[in-house]
């Protein structure tokens, strides 16, 4: 047999074949380069590419540098709705200006009843310590302040006098003014003389030319380290922004422009508190003139930033994301149209927003004259606002932009406003505090004294206050008619035609404006006195339009408009704010501010009523 025949021979045989698997077989410890995810075939990663559509994109570049033109140009003329326009100085936040209240110091037509003892008698004491300062040369200190004492005296309260009830109900305010009547002398009687135009020594006795001229030294000290000690308005009601038929500010600014013009900026709705950018609105119409030519062109080149969140999806192949957030846990509904936008800018377009570093000084109107964008390709691209276009387009996309008042077919305004504002303002306890309710069971609208100012300058609730006032009319009444020896007959029953309420709700009745059979208006009204049936009086300044500033002889009228009051109620407050300016100046004010209600109440108010007359005891 042959050795061909042979091998055909085993080949004819079954037999069982073995093979070993081939594995790779590490050459060093490290991992560095597997974790590369390598690609070692071009022609794969271009497939790819084209499949993922990453060649379809025009112009990839990157931007490297960003230059840009600012013209800022900042607020110096303020006008108030009623008064004539001012210089807005340097030298405080707008809010000052804008919300700053006359402390309120008398009541009464004219300023019959004196109020703010707090006050009065801080401005007396720094007069003391003015005089106490010169002591080697006025000499005799005590003779001074005798003299001064007697001239502008705080007397104690009047029982016959109506005026003087809230001093003498309270027991608080009645243990102060016996402390101080006779002993302090009233230093805003004095601070009113001397702003009139009078010396610091007339009435006093004190004579002698060194003293006079000395004295009237220190009187020009005091008047304007009382105007420095709280900023308020220069003249009432003219300087006034606070609208009290609407329960909000009304005031305007305005800016220099390039060419010699001007930007008015109103305000027309601002219920107080934080002054923000969008508070205002610009005003095409009725210039306020006098505004200063705008600052300066800046122009600079920056370097622009990608824009980064916390969870942002990562635009590079094979990176590792922290996974802070979730994206796929987010289930938005198909109406859900934010959190839709919100999704597609975060995995979609996130990656092509970048930001631009534009530092701007605060209380400034900034226009961007030009930016100028250069990629990593060396081209320039022009870049136009966002929000350019007609101003009442409702497809214009715009942010932190101002709008213009009225309905006209302008133009968009893309200026961005930095009001002279502060960011922090530190606010006191409220001196004074009105709640606003519907009462539809008795069609009125009420007017609830929360919290009242005493003659003190202390804050006092309301409903306590009323209480006190009430208790102490009715003990004086009793007392007059007891010295009379009055005893009216009594029946065991007895007709009311109305009850009463809390002396601190004060009433609005609807009445229609003049001229129009539709339009309502709140008309501010009174109820009787529980005790002597004279109209009740509101006690805070919130309430009190018309009842301090008329003539005598004309009938106080207050109106609020109807859609200020809606059904959720209004809440007014007026408290002190202190903050501290840029050049560190401390800056004090009085202001008001608006806030939302508790909902609808009810004050019990019913008519045509029976009640039991309490009998005395028979003998």
């Amino acid at each position: 047999m042959t050795g061909t025949q042979s091998s055909a021979e085993e080949l004819a045989v079954p037999a069982v074949g073995v093979w070993n698997r081939l594995e790779g077989r590490p050459r060093t410890t490290g991992f560095d380069r597997a974790l590369r995810a390598e690609v070692r075939d071009p022609l794969w990663m271009l497939t790819r590419q084209w499949q993922l559509g990453e060649f379809r994109g025009t112009d990839a570049g990157s931007p490297v540098t960003v230059t840009y033109a600012v013209s800022p140009s900042r607020p110096t003329r303020f006008q108030p709705p009623v008064g004539p326009p001012q210089d807005l100085g340097a030298d405080r936040p707008l809010e000052t200006v804008a919300e700053r209240r006359r402390p309120q110091l008398t009541f009464g037509t004219p300023g019959t009843e004196k109020i703010g003892f707090d006050l009065r008698l801080a401005i007396g004491r720094h007069w003391f310590k003015l005089m106490a300062a010169e002591r080697l040369l006025l000499g005799n200190l005590l003779g001074f302040r005798n003299a001064y004492i007697e001239r502008y005296p705080i007397a104690l309260p009047d029982p016959g006098n109506p005026d003087d009830v809230a001093k003498l109900a309270h027991p608080e305010v009645w243990s102060m003014m016996q402390t101080v009547a006779g002993r302090r002398m009233d230093g805003y009687l004095f601070y009113l003389h001397l702003k009139g135009g009078g010396h610091a020594e007339d009435g006093t006795g004190l004579l002698g030319q060194l003293q006079s001229a000395l004295l009237r030294k220190l009187g020009a000290r005091l008047v304007r380290w009382y105007e420095k000690l709280i900023d308020r308005p220069v003249a009432e009601p003219t300087d006034a922004t606070w609208d009290p038929g609407r329960f909000e500010y009304r005031f305007s600014v305005a800016a220099g422009v390039e060419g010699g013009g001007e930007k008015k900026l109103s305000a027309e709705e601002y219920p107080g508190g934080t002054l923000e950018w969008h508070a205002f609105s610009v005003d095409p119409e009725n210039p306020v003139g006098g505004a200063k030519p705008p600052e300066p062109t800046l122009t600079r080149t920056v370097f622009p930033a990608p824009v980064r969140y916390s969870g942002m999806p990562l635009a590079r192949w094979w990176a590792q994301e922290d996974g802070k957030t979730n994206f796929a846990a987010v289930r938005p509904d198909s109406t859900d149209l934010a959190r839709l936008v919100f999704l597609e800018f975060a995995l979609v377009f996130s990656n092509d927003w970048y930001q631009v570093p534009c530092d701007l000084p605060a209380g400034t109107l900034s226009r961007i004259q030009g930016l100028v964008v250069t990629d990593v390709f060396g081209q320039k691209q022009w870049i136009t606002p966002a929000g350019r276009g007609r101003d009442e387009d409702w497809r214009r996309w715009s942010m932190f932009t101002l709008d213009t008042a009225g309905h006209g077919d302008v133009r968009a305004d893309t200026d961005l406003l930095l009001p002279p504002s502060v960011p922090k303002v530190a606010e006191g306890p409220a001196l004074e505090e009105v709640l606003l309710i519907r009462d539809e069971t008795a069609n009125l609208v009420w007017g609830i004294e929360q919290t009242i100012t005493t003659p003190v300058g202390e804050p006092r609730r309301g409903s306590e206050a009323a209480a006190e006032v009430v208790a102490f009319r009715r003990r004086l009444h009793d007392a007059v008619a007891a010295a009379a020896g009055e005893d009216p007959p009594r029946a065991p029953i007895s007709y009311v035609a109305m009850n009463s309420v809390p002396e601190h709700w004060i009433p609005f009745i609807p009445v229609h404006a003049p001229g129009d059979n539709r339009e309502i208006r709140l008309q501010r009204a009174a109820m009787p006195d529980v005790v002597d049936q004279r109209p009740v009086k509101p006690r805070t300044t919130l309430l009190r339009p018309g009842l301090d500033d008329l003539p005598a002889g004309q009938k106080p009228q207050y109106y609020v408009n109807e859609e200020e009051v809606p059904r959720a109620g209004t809440r007014l407050s007026v408290a002190y704010n202190r903050t501290r300016w840029r050049d560190g100046r401390v800056v004090v004010w009085l202001s008001a501010r608006r806030g939302v209600g508790r909902g609808e109440g009810s004050s019990g108010l019913a008519f045509d009523l029976l009640e039991d007359t309490p009998l005395p005891p028979s003998p």
